[in-house]
């Protein structure tokens, strides 16, 4: 690493300040359900706001998040030792950044679950890391697309909207980002909304 990008850039430093004075709260488990991580991971951008990587789930069947935009992550792993290396071996394997070379964990946001029953009973801690180095995009096959999104544009009020999206057959009205031709919502808007007060 060239230095700890916790202090060479603006918004990691308040992003560690923020994440140290509150750290992520962690969920009731109710039954102790299954365990997943994802990686808001982040790059200074060409101004003091940054660039957050996201990407599009390749279609897949039985995948409940199949084609969706989202944060690079998964489940939690007996071989992981704890759910940060879930985050950063996740997004190793899906897009080829290695976070544990390039980049520094900041910290947790809020962990959260699903709020419809036709999803998977399972906990997602949120893992803000931050890039200190360019890194490489190499997708594998569970990723259609992967591309960095100016966190100036999430916070655009022109970007927050309902969204009409088709779930199971279903047409659902949701509170989404349109970000370019893609519809951020779910569980990765709640994510994206938790990082955007940290830096309010």
């Amino acid at each position: 690493m060239t230095g700890d990008p916790r202090f060479t850039h603006p918004l990691f430093r308040q992003l560690a300040a923020a994440l140290t004075e509150r750290p992520g709260a962690a969920a009731e488990t109710d039954g102790a359900p299954a365990r997943a991580a994802v990686a808001l991971a982040l790059r200074p951008g060409d101004d003091a706001r940054g660039e957050l990587l996201m990407i599009r789930r390749a279609e897949r069947a039985g995948d409940p998040w199949s084609g969706q935009i989202a944060l690079p992550g998964g489940r939690w792993s007996p071989n992981d030792e704890s759910l940060l290396h879930t985050a950063v071996r996740e997004t190793w394997e899906e897009t080829g950044i290695d976070l544990a070379a390039s980049g520094t964990i900041l910290g947790t946001l809020d962990e959260l679950r699903p709020r419809t029953a036709a999803l998977p009973a399972i906990i997602v801690t949120p893992v803000v890391v931050a890039l200190d180095q360019p890194a490489a995009l190499v997708l594998n096959e569970e990723v259609a697309e992967a591309f960095w999104v100016p966190l100036g544009l999430l916070r655009d009020p022109t970007t927050t909207r309902e969204s009409s999206v088709h779930v199971r057959g279903s047409t659902l009205r949701v509170p989404s980002f349109v970000v370019r031709e893609h519809i951020v919502w779910g569980m990765t808007e709640r994510i994206l909304r938790q990082l955007l007060a940290r830096i309010e």
